[in-house]
């Protein structure tokens, strides 16, 4: 094989008398006049390639067979190619490329390998429907289409590794086959043929083993780890996906949160020369719920929601003032509101009857005062109210929704996202803190976690746990940017009696509680020292980085919303000799024998 002495994005004007040989694929293919014309590419880029274009000391012969040569090769076959490197004739200066002033006249040429007709057009790679795409993944990166978004991915790997070594923080492996501990989202689990009728759990989350590194005295950890979690695919979510790992020993939260801020500057400096103002925003759970319907807001958005439920309920509207009751009214305000028609009203009350909302009231501010057909139920004085309470000024349309709690936040939130198109470049980061530490279960009305049970509470709210413990805030935080949670943490529980208390609390009984975290809990009875930490989801936050609509645009191989992959097919059907030998018996008889 002729082996590349230089890469395909390399080679420059000054390059001009010397001999190269290039490796690559060919990216186009043209024959003008008896001269072939190749682009070669590789990872790096592309250089043109020219066959025939002088005359040289190959012979006439020997030219001969190399034109031969060059007209056997197609798009995409794998080349190699030595030649003398030379300025292209003026005019015809490719400026779009790096090598764009030179090209490469062939004297010997060597086809590593042919390619098959291709499923799709490169140049055309978004007529490609999704499934097309996943299953020919490998032709999608040749096209240019995600080679970016890895090699971006991969500076992001570096700059992270050297910037936590550089804290003195440990890179430590924790294991893949693990124990099956469900909180929240299913577990993978993984059947052990040494041990019949026994399982392994794919870690959700390193939780607790970096937990127990703090324990072994290991102090400053982090991980870029695989995770996994079977669960409903939500859009945009994968089965698996990777994390940024980390945990401190002796720190508190303004110590994690400054550390991370100091991270995030220092990455998007290097690999987006984005300078980020710090210290980041902060804000209460309860904060954004109601100010933004959401506990991941997207800041770069101005409209917030006001809460008008006092009003409501001295109003003679009677939807307003039952919900008021035992709900809440709330609404936001959206300027130039005589662009909305009232077809694009009903059609919004469609869209969030979809989450539980009963319907959609509105009020234009027209002549100096609110209007609309419900305003009849309202005084002068109470509509003077709102009225102020919106800053509403002439030509605004002010909408509200009236019902439960979860329902008016829910509804609010995809509404003020309706209304929001960004079209800038903004980073907007912003802590979200002070969660509650339990929530109720709509279903049981059980408590769980709003995090998980590892999760510490505020250090004076502790003696809520007995009476009051739905009152009771976490040491929780979450990093949102742009809106959508790129990360989570929180200070932990260190103290064995503090922590079997919050199981307890979940309805974890002392048995249960030694057979799912029986390790844990004995490690907490030898010394634990204060720890915290956080995990940020890497594919979330590099998509966000360079903007684009997806995570699986930074995946390589990512899975359908079906957790099902058309490049290898799998999940699959596995012989029944497989399954004889881990102790497996289906119902199902549609294995592969």
């Amino acid at each position: 094989m002729l082996k590349p002495t230089v890469d395909c994005s390399s080679l420059r004007a000054e390059d001009e008398g010397k001999d190269v040989v290039l490796a690559g694929w060919v990216s186009s293919w043209r024959d003008h006049g008896g001269v072939i014309f190749m682009d070669l590419r590789d990872i790096g880029g592309i250089t043109q390639v020219v066959f025939g274009r002088e005359k040289s000391s190959l012979g006439t012969e020997k030219e001969r067979e190399l034109i031969e040569k060059a007209n056997s090769i197609r798009k995409e076959y794998v080349i190699s190619i030595k030649g003398k490197v030379q300025r292209r004739p003026e005019g015809t200066e490719n400026k779009k490329l790096p090598t764009g002033a030179v090209e490469v006249i062939v004297e010997e040429v060597e086809i590593l390998n042919e390619c098959r007709e291709l499923p799709f057009d490169f140049k055309n790679m978004e007529a490609v429907g999704e499934n097309t795409r996943l299953k020919y993944r490998y032709l999608e990166m040749r096209s240019g289409r995600l080679r970016e978004n890895l090699i971006f991915k991969h500076r992001f790997f570096n700059e992270t590794r050297n910037f936590f070594s550089g804290k003195n923080f440990l890179e430590i492996e924790t294991p893949f086959l693990t124990k099956s501990t469900p909180e929240g989202a299913r577990d993978f689990l993984v059947p052990s043929r040494m041990n019949p009728g026994k399982f392994y759990a794919l870690p959700q989350s390193p939780q607790l083993f970096k937990q127990i590194l703090m324990v072994g005295g290991m102090m400053r950890y982090f991980q870029i780890v695989k995770c996994f979690r079977d669960e409903d695919l939500r859009q945009d979510r994968q089965p698996e996906f990777t994390q940024l790992d980390m945990e401190m020993s002796f720190a508190d939260e303004k110590d994690i949160k400054n550390l991370l801020e100091e991270y995030l500057a220092k990455v998007f400096k290097k690999l987006m020369d984005v300078d980020l103002e710090r210290p980041f925003k902060s804000i209460s759970y309860e904060q954004a719920l109601y100010k933004y319907g959401s506990d991941k807001p997207d800041l770069r958005n101005p409209i917030e929601i006001k809460d008008i439920t006092d009003i409501a309920r001295e109003s003679s509207f009677m939807v307003f003032k039952n919900a008021s009751q035992k709900g809440m009214v709330r609404g936001f305000k959206v300027g130039n509101g005589e662009k909305i028609s009232l077809s694009d009203i009903d059609r919004l009350t469609n869209e969030i009857k979809d989450l539980g909302a009963k319907g959609l009231a509105w009020m234009r501010f027209r002549d100096k005062k609110l209007n609309s057909q419900i305003t009849k139920f309202f005084t002068e004085k109470q509509l003077e109210r709102i009225s102020s309470r919106f800053s509403a000024s002439e030509g605004d349309i002010l909408f509200f929704v009236a019902d439960k709690e979860s329902v008016v936040l829910k509804a609010l939130s995809c509404l003020r996202d309706k209304f929001y198109s960004p079209d800038d470049k903004r980073y907007e980061f912003v802590w979200v803190e002070d969660y509650p530490l339990f929530e109720k279960d709509e279903e049981t009305g059980a408590l769980k976690s709003m995090h998980h049970p590892f999760t510490a509470p505020k250090e004076d709210n502790f003696n809520l746990i007995k009476n009051n413990p739905l009152k009771i805030k976490s040491r929780a935080y979450d990093l949102v940017l742009n809106g959508s949670e790129i990360g989570g943490g929180s200070i932990r529980i260190h103290s064995l009696k503090e922590q079997k208390e919050i199981l307890r609390l979940l309805g974890v009984s002392s048995s249960e509680a030694d057979e799912k975290f029986g390790f844990l809990l004995k490690a907490l009875s030898y010394g634990a020292p204060p720890h915290g930490g956080f995990a940020f989801g890497i594919d979330r936050l590099v998509e966000k980085m360079m903007g684009l609509e997806s995570i699986r645009d930074v995946i390589p191989f990512p899975k359908t919303q079906k957790a099902y992959s058309p490049l290898t097919d799998a999940p699959s059907y596995v012989n029944t000799k497989q399954l004889k030998e881990l102790g497996i018996g289906l119902d199902s008889e549609e294995t592969l024998t």
